[in-house]
C-alpha cells in the first residue's frame, strides 16, 4: 500500500474511543511501521470497504492504553503519509457543549480551538514552517460527508461545529466548562485529540476531516440527581455504541463514491507550497533526508 489508486485517492482513518476499537475487528493485512518520530499508536490495518481501500489506525492504541497526551501524533500522521494516505477520515468522542447538539448524534467539525500544551509538534522543530490552517479541516472532505450524511436514514449528523480541544486526561471543571460554551469562546463540543492531529495532517499534506460523537453534554449541564454513577456512566457507553455505529454507517455511506475527492483538489495537498520559509541550501541534510516523505518534493 505505498502506492495511490488509480483514481489518486487512499483513504485514512483513524478511530478514537469507541471507533478505534470497533474498527479494530476488521479483517485486513495488518502492518507495522516505523518512523522517525517511533512507532505509531497501533499496527495499521489494510481493509477494503466496498472496493475501496482503506488504512485504519487506533488512536488510543489496542486496548485503549494511551492517554490524549500520550498519542504519538507524529508517529500516526507520519505512518499515514508513508502508506501514500491522501485523505484522513478521523473521529473522537466529545462531550457536547450545546443542547441542541444530542449525545449519539454526529458533527462534521469545521473549527479548532487549541488549548493543549504538552503534546511534540511541529515535524520539524529545525526549520520554519508555516502552514496555513485558519480552515482546519478539509472543505472538500466536508461537502463529501455532508452528501453521504443526506443518503442515510435514521443518523443525525450536524454540518458544522467548533471542537475545542483541551489537554487533559482529566475532563472539565464545571467553570470550565460554561467558559468554553460561552459567547466568547464559542465552543461546540469539547474533546482531547483533535490537536496536534489536524495540524500535522496539514503539514504532511494530507486532507483531513474529523467525525465527532459527543456522549453526553459535558459538566455545564447538570446531570439527575437520582440517578447513581454507574447509570450516568452506563448512558455515556450506550451514547458511545450509538455515536459509533452512526459513524462507520456514514463513513462507509461515504466511501461508497469518492469521486468527489478524486475529481476536486483538496488545498491541504499543497500546504507547503508557500509554508517552508526557512532558506533550503541551509537547512541540515540529514534533516531534510529523515523527513523526506512529508517534502522531499520541494528539496528536488
Amino acid at each position: 500500500m505505498n502506492q495511490t489508486s488509480s483514481d489518486g485517492i487512499r483513504i485514512g482513518i483513524i478511530g478514537g474511543s469507541g471507533l478505534g476499537d470497533a474498527l479494530g475487528a476488521e479483517a485486513g493485512e495488518t502492518v507495522q511501521i516505523d518512523t522517525p518520530f517511533g512507532k505509531p499508536s497501533s499496527p495499521i490495518t489494510l481493509a477494503d470497504w466496498d472496493g475501496v481501500e482503506v488504512a485504519i489506525l487506533q488512536r488510543h492504541g489496542i486496548g485503549h492504553t494511551l492517554n490524549p497526551s500520550a498519542v504519538p501524533y507524529r508517529a500516526n500522521i507520519y505512518a499515514m503519509k508513508s502508506l501514500g494516505v491522501t485523505h484522513i477520515l478521523a473521529s473522537g468522542a466529545t462531550g457536547s457543549l450545546r443542547e441542541e447538539i444530542a449525545p449519539g448524534d454526529l458533527v462534521l467539525v469545521d473549527q479548532l480551538i487549541d488549548k493543549t500544551y504538552n503534546r511534540a509538534n511541529p515535524f520539524d522543530e529545525h526549520a520554519a514552517v508555516h502552514v496555513e490552517l485558519s480552515q482546519p479541516f478539509c472543505q472538500v472532505m466536508r461537502n463529501w460527508l455532508c452528501e453521504a450524511a443526506k443518503r442515510l436514514d435514521g443518523v443525525r449528523v450536524h454540518e458544522q461545529g467548533t471542537y475545542i480541544v483541551m489537554e487533559g486526561p482529566a475532563f472539565s471543571t464545571q467553570a470550565e466548562s460554561n467558559m468554553h460554551r460561552s459567547e466568547a469562546f464559542g465552543g461546540d463540543l469539547i474533546g482531547m485529540t483533535a490537536m496536534p492531529e489536524a495540524r500535522l495532517a496539514r503539514e504532511a499534506e494530507i486532507a483531513y476531516a474529523m467525525i465527532a460523537m459527543p456522549t453526553d453534554y459535558d459538566c455545564w449541564k447538570p446531570h439527575d440527581p437520582s440517578a447513581s454513577s454507574q447509570a450516568l456512566l452506563e448512558e455515556i457507553i450506550g451514547n458511545l455504541q450509538k455515536a459509533t455505529k452512526a459513524n462507520v454507517a456514514l463513513m462507509k455511506e461515504a466511501l461508497r463514491d469518492t469521486s468527489a475527492l478524486a475529481n476536486t483538489p483538496s488545498p491541504a495537498h499543497t500546504a507547503l507550497a508557500l509554508g517552508i520559509w526557512s532558506d533550503k541550501s541551509k537547512l541540515d541534510q540529514a534533516e531534510v533526508k529523515r523527513l523526506e516523505v512529508l517534502w522531499g518534493k520541494y528539496f528536488t
